[in-house]
């Protein structure tokens, strides 16, 4: 392992935030009228901050894009369009993990770590999504041609960093891409990849109407090297009330590298949200707040409609207390099993 090699945490400096415009031809196409307002307000708060660069799938999409964005006023000084194939635009499991290779902020050197994407263990298709790292480096979206091809399954929103070596993950989730693997096993491919001093699981957290099979993005986060931000259940009479308390009481048995408890930041739990199918059945939908994007001087959060957005927004303050929080509507996210932080990756200051 290179000791000048890091895959630093997501509230250090960006240069911009990676995502994929939904289009007709995507899993969206249903109910896209309300997605792309999603986008669109997605776009306008990062680029309030910082640049982005929005994939889309061809000449028509990039000019209608556009145009929704114009209209609503987005700074397209901070916009920048590249056309490259995609399945759909989970871009947080499809797009690159990025480590820095010199540990210094003047004349950073980077490399992006293309592991394979299978669609989160084959439920869908993800021929496209597999080659978007390898399209974009070859269209120059990024200062460096270093990529590194990994042939192992891994999504981007099943681990978190605190960029000191701790990598945050779920057992659930790394065991149904690699039933064959021991933990011991698991935990020396990750920490070698990501450069990791240790590896940080959690056996218990899941949500009704999460396809990624727990992914740690949905249940528990970062908020600085010795703060973790995590989704709590308070309601006893909810389905999800024992697993996630069991989660909370992992969290709070975990030791940061000083051997400290960290400090907890509790989200609140919002009401069931639920999709109601032409048939009149019922499915639950996973609105998390844990699901958050922090861009530079801000944390964007996912806003459900419910009267516990305010309440995150004010836990998230707390665990963030020197950037700006804003509110998100990702209520139509949540019927395609994702949110807010599922649909972005944050790419590094100095690598675009």
């Amino acid at each position: 392992m290179q000791d000048n090699v890091r895959f630093p945490a997501e509230w250090e400096p960006q240069a911009a935030i990676l995502i994929a415009w939904p289009n007709a031809d995507t899993d969206w196409a249903e109910r896209l009228a309300g997605v792309e307002e999603t986008y669109i307000a997605l776009v306008a708060a990062i680029t309030r901050f910082q640049r982005v660069v929005i994939c889309v799938a061809d000449d028509d999409v990039e000019t209608y894009a556009e145009m929704r964005l114009r209209s609503n006023r987005v700074d397209m000084d901070r916009v920048r369009f590249v056309t490259v194939p995609y399945d759909d635009t989970w871009l947080r499991d499809s797009g690159p993990i990025t480590l820095i290779e010199s540990g210094l902020r003047d004349g950073d050197d980077f490399r992006l770590l293309d592991f394979r994407f299978t669609g989160w263990g084959g439920k869908f298709d993800a021929s496209d999504d597999d080659q978007l790292v390898q399209r974009l480096t070859d269209s120059q979206v990024f200062s460096t041609q270093a990529r590194d091809t990994i042939d192992f399954a891994l999504e981007g929103g099943a681990i978190d960093t605190d960029g000191d070596g701790t990598l945050l993950t779920t057992w659930q989730c790394l065991h149904e891409r690699h039933p064959d693997a021991s933990r011991e096993e698991l935990t020396g491919k990750l920490a070698g990849w990501l450069h990791q001093d240790r590896v940080l699981w959690l056996d218990h957290g899941a949500l009704e109407g999460d396809d990624t099979d727990a992914h740690i993005d949905t249940l528990a986060r970062f908020a600085a090297r010795d703060a973790i931000v995590f989704q709590a259940c308070d309601d006893p009479a909810d389905s999800h009330y024992a697993d996630l308390k069991a989660m909370a009481d992992e969290i709070a048995a975990l030791r940061t590298k000083q051997g400290q408890p960290y400090r907890l930041f509790p989200l609140p739990w919002a009401k069931p949200v639920l999709d109601v199918a032409a048939d009149g059945s019922e499915r639950r939908l996973a609105a998390s707040y844990a699901n958050f994007l922090i861009v530079n001087g801000a944390v964007l959060m996912p806003a459900y409609g419910d009267e516990a957005d305010d309440v995150a927004a004010a836990v998230l303050a707390d665990a963030f207390p020197h950037r700006e929080i804003v509110q998100v509507p990702c209520r139509p996210l949540i019927w395609q099993n994702g949110s807010l932080h599922c649909i972005t990756m944050q790419l590094p200051e100095g690598l675009v």
